[in-house]
């Protein structure tokens, strides 16, 4: 099952943190982006959902 965007995000806020208790730069610009990912993910589910939402509204 694939993760969902809040998760996603969360995992890499997670990572990012992570990184700036290690100094790790690449941890850092991997959580970053993991959180990126996951704000994309939310966004698409969002459009997903108002896109149902517009084809019942047309069935009616």
């Amino acid at each position: 099952m694939p993760k969902s965007g809040k998760v996603t995000e969360a995992k890499g806020r997670i990572e990012e943190a992570a990184g700036a208790l290690r100094d790790n730069k690449q941890q850092r610009t991997k959580g970053k982006a993991d959180q990126s990912s996951g704000k994309l993910k939310q966004a698409g589910e969002k459009l997903s959902g108002a896109a149902d939402d517009l084809k019942d509204a047309i069935k009616k």
